[in-house]
């Protein structure tokens, strides 16, 4: 799953020049992925595949197996994961646990063999080899810069999280039992051969994971061999299981996973409150109180009857609205996804270029990694809060924690800024126009005071969220 700011190569060194990071880790052999764009990146990976025909066949459907055999592809996707990489890993302080999970499936069951603490290298190499303990490392896009290349485009591509584990098995061994997943997965051969069976779905896109006994999967629907540059994608609720054959000393693969918490049914959740909110701010019906000692009635027929007839006006009301106001998953997503991918460089972004004036012309960067939303000041605690614009964005996020799922409560603890820039509404319409604009003039922004422009543009310069051209 590919990351990297920018809209195009020639876009991608521009802001390479005025957001300037610092170097990290060598190249790799040649990429068979193309990095245009988020859309190339996702069609390089499931090459032949055309991108049409992976939605229109296979997305949320049935398996999709591409076996390659070609010794390029191969040996790109060995340089993205190797075993060998562990020992160096191992001296920058991992935790079991956190990190690496160490786990053999006996008798249908997940038996995890972690210690306690700091992972030991010489520990790990022993419960691989002596106890054919499989080796799962989570989020490896953290300290492998290609991965988090890939995933930060497939971010972008897919608008949704896109989380990666390594496993690594040894000969003759299976770490984990037939189960499902709650996310869509991409598999990426990388070192050696994994034998696979996929069975039914007990529970067709799954919202949870789940182990299955073998008495209830029945036969596989699918079974094969992946060897290295070899990609299998399976749909969530998709039951399997994968082992190291015979003859193999040991199968290292990556699964790529999106999509977790993403169905129609988890953006209903999100925006039906805020819908609800405003449409009570005119709807005095809604306004109206609830019977009395509902909340203590077992049989609530009535009521839901007139729940009905909201939910009718509900969806009427939502035929004629033209932006929806989402509570969690839009903020979430860009708070917690990847920093932009920025070639050979790491550390936190810098606003670089001319500084905008008003007669300067200016040009969105990083749109992929910035939303626009309307909330409640956060910075006004007052019963009625007036409704700001809050624009987030992901240019300042820690790599380091990518899917580490304590990001946020961190920021939060420790007081660091959670909402991003905070504006007035009346600078709604010059924040589209910037956002839906190649270019634009600073002076022909919808505002009205010159002032009031030029500071806007100030904000988002300083947070690289525009150039000068």
């Amino acid at each position: 799953m590919p990351k990297k700011g920018g809209k195009g190569a020639d876009r991608g060194k521009e802001e390479h020049a005025l957001c300037k990071r610092t170097k990290v880790e060598a190249g790799c052999p040649l990429s068979p992925v193309i990095y245009d764009s988020p859309a190339s990146v996702f069609e390089s990976l499931i090459f032949p595949i055309k991108e049409e025909e992976f939605f229109r066949e296979y997305w949320e459907q049935k398996p999709l197996l591409l076996q390659r055999e070609d010794p390029s592809v191969a040996a790109y996707y060995q340089s993205l994961f190797q075993l060998t990489d562990l020992k160096e890993l191992c001296s920058q302080g991992l935790y079991y646990g956190r990190d690496v999970n160490i786990c053999r499936c006996v008798n249908g069951k997940k038996k995890v063999l972690n210690k306690d603490g700091k992972v030991s290298y010489l520990q790990l190499k022993k419960d691989f080899d002596q106890k054919k303990a499989t080796i799962q490392f989570h989020q490896p896009q953290r300290f492998k810069d290609e991965l988090w290349r890939i995933q930060e485009k497939l971010e972008c591509y897919f608008g949704s999280l896109v989380g990666s584990n390594v496993y690594i098995t040894p000969q003759e061994a299976q770490g984990l039992p037939p189960h499902y997943d709650d996310v869509e997965v991409f598999i990426l051969q990388l070192e050696g051969e994994k034998h696979w069976r996929l069975y039914k779905p007990t529970v067709p896109l799954a919202r949870e994971y789940s182990v299955e006994s073998e008495d209830r999967i029945g036969n596989p629907t699918h079974e094969f061999t992946l060897k290295p540059g070899d990609l299998l994608y399976f749909p969530r609720g998709t039951i399997h299981q994968a082992d190291t054959p015979p003859g193999v000393s040991y199968s290292t693969h990556v699964t790529i996973s999106t999509y977790q918490n993403n169905s129609w049914g988890d953006f209903l959740l999100d925006v039906i409150p805020g819908l609800v909110f405003d449409t009570a701010k005119e709807d005095t019906e809604l306004r109206t109180s609830i019977p009395r000692q509902l909340l203590m009635q077992v049989d609530i027929a009535d009521s839901t009857r007139r729940l009905s007839s909201f939910l009718r006006s509900l969806a009427d009301r939502l035929e004629n609205t033209k932006e929806l106001r989402s509570s969690d998953m839009k903020k979430d997503f860009v708070l917690n996804r990847l920093p932009p991918f920025l070639g050979n460089s790491t550390g936190p972004l810098t606003p670089g270029g001319k500084l905008p004036k008003l007669d300067s012309r200016i040009r969105l960067q990083f749109k992929d990694h910035a939303i626009i939303t309307v909330e409640p000041d956060q910075e006004n605690s007052d019963e009625c809060r007036k409704e700001m614009i809050y624009v987030y964005h992901s240019l300042k996020n820690s790599r380091e924690m990518h899917m580490m799922g304590n990001e946020e409560e961190d920021a939060s603890e420790d007081g660091a800024e959670t909402h991003g820039l905070r504006f007035p509404l009346s600078h709604v319409d010059a924040l589209k126009q910037i956002w839906t604009s190649a270019t634009v003039c600073v002076k022909e922004l919808r505002i009205s005071s010159d002032a009031e422009k030029e500071n806007l543009v100030l904000s988002l310069w300083t947070e690289c969220l525009i150039e000068v051209i």
